[in-house]
Protein backbone atom coordinates (compact mmCIF):
# COMPACT_ATOMS: atom_id res chain seq x y z
CA UNK A 1 0.00 0.00 0.00
CA UNK A 2 1.41 3.11 -0.96
CA UNK A 3 -0.07 6.51 -0.18
CA UNK A 4 0.93 10.18 0.33
CA UNK A 5 0.35 12.72 3.18
CA UNK A 6 0.41 15.95 3.30
CA UNK A 7 0.06 18.32 6.21
CA UNK A 8 -0.20 21.91 6.05
CA UNK A 9 -1.46 25.11 9.08
CA UNK A 10 -4.40 26.58 7.23
CA UNK A 11 -5.01 29.32 9.48
CA UNK A 12 -8.63 29.27 8.58
CA UNK A 13 -10.62 25.95 7.27
CA UNK A 14 -13.37 27.87 5.45
CA UNK A 15 -11.52 31.06 4.69
CA UNK A 16 -9.49 29.28 2.89
CA UNK A 17 -11.40 26.66 1.43
CA UNK A 18 -10.90 27.16 -2.52
CA UNK A 19 -7.11 26.79 -1.21
CA UNK A 20 -7.72 23.51 0.34
CA UNK A 21 -9.73 22.42 -2.98
CA UNK A 22 -6.96 23.75 -4.81
CA UNK A 23 -4.24 21.91 -3.11
CA UNK A 24 -6.33 18.38 -3.96
CA UNK A 25 -6.91 18.64 -7.75
CA UNK A 26 -3.06 19.94 -8.18
CA UNK A 27 -1.49 17.45 -5.77
CA UNK A 28 -4.11 15.08 -4.53
CA UNK A 29 -2.69 13.86 -1.75
CA UNK A 30 -4.19 10.83 -0.37
CA UNK A 31 -4.08 11.99 3.35
CA UNK A 32 -4.49 16.42 3.88
CA UNK A 33 -4.19 16.71 7.74
CA UNK A 34 -4.54 20.38 8.60
CA UNK A 35 -4.33 22.56 11.47
CA UNK A 36 -5.62 25.82 12.73
CA UNK A 37 -9.00 25.08 11.17
CA UNK A 38 -11.01 27.69 13.28
CA UNK A 39 -13.97 26.06 13.05
CA UNK A 40 -16.57 23.66 15.06
CA UNK A 41 -16.13 20.12 13.18
CA UNK A 42 -19.74 20.59 11.71
CA UNK A 43 -18.76 23.79 10.42
CA UNK A 44 -16.06 22.49 7.64
CA UNK A 45 -16.49 22.62 4.09
CA UNK A 46 -16.99 19.58 3.05
CA UNK A 47 -19.18 19.53 -0.01
CA UNK A 48 -16.27 20.53 -2.11
CA UNK A 49 -13.54 18.25 -0.78
CA UNK A 50 -15.90 15.41 -1.03
CA UNK A 51 -16.26 16.10 -4.76
CA UNK A 52 -12.47 16.01 -5.02
CA UNK A 53 -12.36 12.65 -3.35
CA UNK A 54 -11.76 13.38 0.31
CA UNK A 55 -15.01 11.08 1.60
CA UNK A 56 -13.48 10.61 4.93
CA UNK A 57 -12.64 13.01 7.72
CA UNK A 58 -11.89 12.34 11.59
CA UNK A 59 -11.45 15.95 13.24
CA UNK A 60 -11.94 17.68 16.45
CA UNK A 61 -12.95 21.58 16.47
CA UNK A 62 -13.98 24.61 17.97
CA UNK A 63 -15.03 28.67 17.16
CA UNK A 64 -12.58 30.84 15.85
CA UNK A 65 -9.32 29.06 17.55
CA UNK A 66 -7.22 25.85 16.80
CA UNK A 67 -8.86 22.35 15.10
CA UNK A 68 -7.24 19.47 13.59
CA UNK A 69 -8.75 17.69 10.81
CA UNK A 70 -7.48 14.97 8.68
CA UNK A 71 -9.19 14.27 5.04
CA UNK A 72 -8.68 11.17 3.50
CA UNK A 73 -9.62 9.20 0.03
CA UNK A 74 -8.92 6.31 1.83
CA UNK A 75 -10.69 4.79 4.96
CA UNK A 76 -9.65 5.93 8.27
CA UNK A 77 -11.24 5.51 11.80
CA UNK A 78 -11.26 8.01 14.47
CA UNK A 79 -8.76 6.98 17.00
CA UNK A 80 -9.06 9.65 19.47
CA UNK A 81 -7.14 12.94 21.14
CA UNK A 82 -5.47 14.11 23.76
CA UNK A 83 -5.60 17.02 25.53
CA UNK A 84 -2.63 17.74 25.85
CA UNK A 85 -1.06 20.44 29.18
CA UNK A 86 -5.08 20.02 29.76
CA UNK A 87 -5.98 22.96 28.07
CA UNK A 88 -8.99 22.08 26.62
CA UNK A 89 -7.97 23.15 22.86
CA UNK A 90 -8.42 21.47 20.28
CA UNK A 91 -5.10 20.62 19.33
CA UNK A 92 -4.48 16.41 18.75
CA UNK A 93 -6.41 13.82 16.71
CA UNK A 94 -5.29 10.75 15.55
CA UNK A 95 -7.11 8.25 12.78
CA UNK A 96 -5.98 4.97 11.51
CA UNK A 97 -5.87 3.33 8.32
CA UNK A 98 -7.24 0.13 7.60
CA UNK A 99 -3.42 -1.14 6.84
CA UNK A 100 -2.97 -0.41 10.80
CA UNK A 101 -0.86 2.81 10.59
CA UNK A 102 -1.67 5.38 13.02
CA UNK A 103 -1.70 8.80 12.22
CA UNK A 104 -1.10 11.68 14.93
CA UNK A 105 -2.04 15.49 14.05
CA UNK A 106 -0.86 17.91 15.96
CA UNK A 107 -0.99 21.80 16.58
CA UNK A 108 1.45 22.28 19.19
CA UNK A 109 0.75 25.93 21.26
CA UNK A 110 2.81 28.83 19.40
CA UNK A 111 3.83 29.75 22.63
CA UNK A 112 3.75 33.71 22.13
CA UNK A 113 6.12 36.24 21.89
CA UNK A 114 8.74 36.53 25.28
CA UNK A 115 10.56 32.54 25.65
CA UNK A 116 9.70 33.31 29.42
CA UNK A 117 7.25 30.84 31.23
CA UNK A 118 7.36 33.80 34.10
CA UNK A 119 6.19 36.75 32.22
CA UNK A 120 4.29 35.10 29.82
CA UNK A 121 1.61 31.86 30.46
CA UNK A 122 1.36 30.82 26.49
CA UNK A 123 5.20 30.22 26.94
CA UNK A 124 4.77 27.88 29.68
CA UNK A 125 1.47 26.21 28.00
CA UNK A 126 3.95 25.29 24.55
CA UNK A 127 6.68 23.91 27.13
CA UNK A 128 4.03 21.37 29.01
CA UNK A 129 2.13 20.43 26.13
CA UNK A 130 5.55 19.32 24.82
CA UNK A 131 6.11 17.80 28.36
CA UNK A 132 2.86 15.76 28.17
CA UNK A 133 3.46 14.36 24.11
CA UNK A 134 6.62 13.46 25.75
CA UNK A 135 5.61 11.59 28.31
CA UNK A 136 2.60 9.91 26.23
CA UNK A 137 4.50 8.05 23.62
CA UNK A 138 7.38 7.27 26.27
CA UNK A 139 4.37 5.42 28.06
CA UNK A 140 2.81 4.15 24.79
CA UNK A 141 5.81 3.60 22.26
CA UNK A 142 4.49 4.49 19.19
CA UNK A 143 4.11 1.50 16.37
CA UNK A 144 3.09 2.01 12.98
CA UNK A 145 2.84 5.45 13.32
CA UNK A 146 3.21 8.88 11.96
CA UNK A 147 3.21 11.72 13.79
CA UNK A 148 2.46 15.43 11.50
CA UNK A 149 1.65 18.92 12.09
CA UNK A 150 2.12 22.69 12.67
CA UNK A 151 4.57 21.97 15.71
CA UNK A 152 5.38 25.50 16.09
CA UNK A 153 9.05 24.67 16.68
CA UNK A 154 12.25 24.83 14.44
CA UNK A 155 14.52 22.73 15.71
CA UNK A 156 18.03 22.79 13.51
CA UNK A 157 20.06 25.71 12.94
CA UNK A 158 19.36 24.95 9.54
CA UNK A 159 15.61 25.29 9.81
CA UNK A 160 15.83 29.13 10.12
CA UNK A 161 16.98 32.18 7.97
CA UNK A 162 19.82 32.36 10.86
CA UNK A 163 20.08 30.79 13.65
CA UNK A 164 21.80 33.02 15.66
CA UNK A 165 19.19 35.97 15.66
CA UNK A 166 16.97 33.50 16.32
CA UNK A 167 18.03 31.95 19.65
CA UNK A 168 16.05 34.32 21.68
CA UNK A 169 12.94 33.57 19.33
CA UNK A 170 10.25 31.71 20.39
CA UNK A 171 10.30 28.99 18.04
CA UNK A 172 14.15 28.07 17.58
CA UNK A 173 15.10 28.88 21.20
CA UNK A 174 17.28 26.16 23.30
CA UNK A 175 14.82 25.05 25.61
CA UNK A 176 11.85 24.65 22.92
CA UNK A 177 14.52 22.73 20.71
CA UNK A 178 15.60 20.71 24.10
CA UNK A 179 11.42 19.83 24.81
CA UNK A 180 11.12 19.10 20.79
CA UNK A 181 14.01 16.14 20.74
CA UNK A 182 12.53 14.75 24.14
CA UNK A 183 9.59 14.25 22.41
CA UNK A 184 11.02 12.83 19.26
CA UNK A 185 13.14 10.69 21.90
CA UNK A 186 10.52 9.43 23.85
CA UNK A 187 8.67 8.10 20.69
CA UNK A 188 11.75 6.75 18.73
CA UNK A 189 10.27 9.37 15.86
CA UNK A 190 12.12 9.68 13.05
CA UNK A 191 12.36 13.28 11.05
CA UNK A 192 10.99 12.01 7.95
CA UNK A 193 11.91 15.25 6.17
CA UNK A 194 15.36 15.76 7.39
CA UNK A 195 16.27 11.79 6.03
CA UNK A 196 15.17 12.91 2.70
CA UNK A 197 16.36 16.20 2.51
CA UNK A 198 19.39 16.24 5.02
CA UNK A 199 21.30 19.03 4.13
CA UNK A 200 20.48 22.87 3.36
CA UNK A 201 17.94 25.21 4.65
CA UNK A 202 14.09 24.34 4.70
CA UNK A 203 11.27 26.62 5.58
CA UNK A 204 7.35 25.82 5.77
CA UNK A 205 7.12 29.51 7.11
CA UNK A 206 7.25 32.22 6.20
CA UNK A 207 5.66 35.74 8.77
CA UNK A 208 3.15 38.11 6.90
CA UNK A 209 5.00 40.55 8.43
CA UNK A 210 7.03 40.30 5.53
CA UNK A 211 6.46 42.83 2.88
CA UNK A 212 7.51 40.54 0.39
CA UNK A 213 8.26 37.24 1.97
CA UNK A 214 9.92 35.55 -1.14
CA UNK A 215 12.70 37.87 -1.56
CA UNK A 216 13.37 38.21 2.18
CA UNK A 217 13.00 34.49 2.51
CA UNK A 218 13.19 34.77 6.01
CA UNK A 219 11.69 31.58 6.97
CA UNK A 220 11.25 28.52 9.78
CA UNK A 221 10.33 24.91 9.25
CA UNK A 222 7.93 24.57 12.07
CA UNK A 223 5.83 21.82 10.14
CA UNK A 224 6.75 18.44 10.40
CA UNK A 225 6.20 14.63 9.50
CA UNK A 226 7.68 11.67 11.68
CA UNK A 227 7.49 8.18 11.33
CA UNK A 228 8.15 5.70 14.09
CA UNK A 229 11.32 4.03 13.62
CA UNK A 230 9.62 0.26 12.53
CA UNK A 231 8.08 2.41 9.54
CA UNK A 232 10.37 4.86 8.88
CA UNK A 233 12.29 3.43 5.88
CA UNK A 234 9.06 2.97 4.17
CA UNK A 235 9.06 7.01 3.84
CA UNK A 236 10.47 8.85 0.51
CA UNK A 237 9.70 11.63 -1.33
CA UNK A 238 9.74 14.30 0.88
CA UNK A 239 9.02 18.22 -0.08
CA UNK A 240 7.64 21.43 0.64
CA UNK A 241 5.07 23.20 -1.51
CA UNK A 242 6.76 26.83 -1.61
CA UNK A 243 4.90 28.53 -3.94
CA UNK A 244 1.36 28.15 -2.20
CA UNK A 245 2.99 30.84 0.02
CA UNK A 246 2.64 33.25 -2.88
CA UNK A 247 -1.00 32.28 -3.78
CA UNK A 248 -4.23 34.60 -3.45
CA UNK A 249 -4.81 34.99 0.62
CA UNK A 250 -2.55 32.29 1.41
CA UNK A 251 -1.13 30.72 4.56
CA UNK A 252 1.37 31.73 6.35
CA UNK A 253 2.23 28.08 6.26
CA UNK A 254 2.79 25.79 3.29
CA UNK A 255 2.23 21.89 2.91
CA UNK A 256 4.70 19.36 3.52
CA UNK A 257 4.60 16.34 1.76
CA UNK A 258 6.21 12.83 2.32
CA UNK A 259 4.95 8.84 0.70
CA UNK A 260 4.89 6.10 2.33
CA UNK A 261 5.14 2.39 0.95
CA UNK A 262 3.21 0.26 3.78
Amino acid sequence: MSFTLATWNINSVRLREDLVARLMAEQQPDILCLQECKSPVDKIPLEQFQALGYHFIVARGQKGYNGVAILSKLPIADAGEKDFATMGHARHVAARLENGVTIHNCYVPAGGDIPDRTQNEKFGQKLDFLTDMRDYFRAEKPERAILVGDLNIAPREDDVWDHKKLLKIVSHTPIEVEHFNQVMEAGDWADVTRNDLPQGKLYSWWSYRAADWDSADKGRRLDHIWASRDIAAAAHGSRILRDTRGWTQPSDHVPVFATFDL
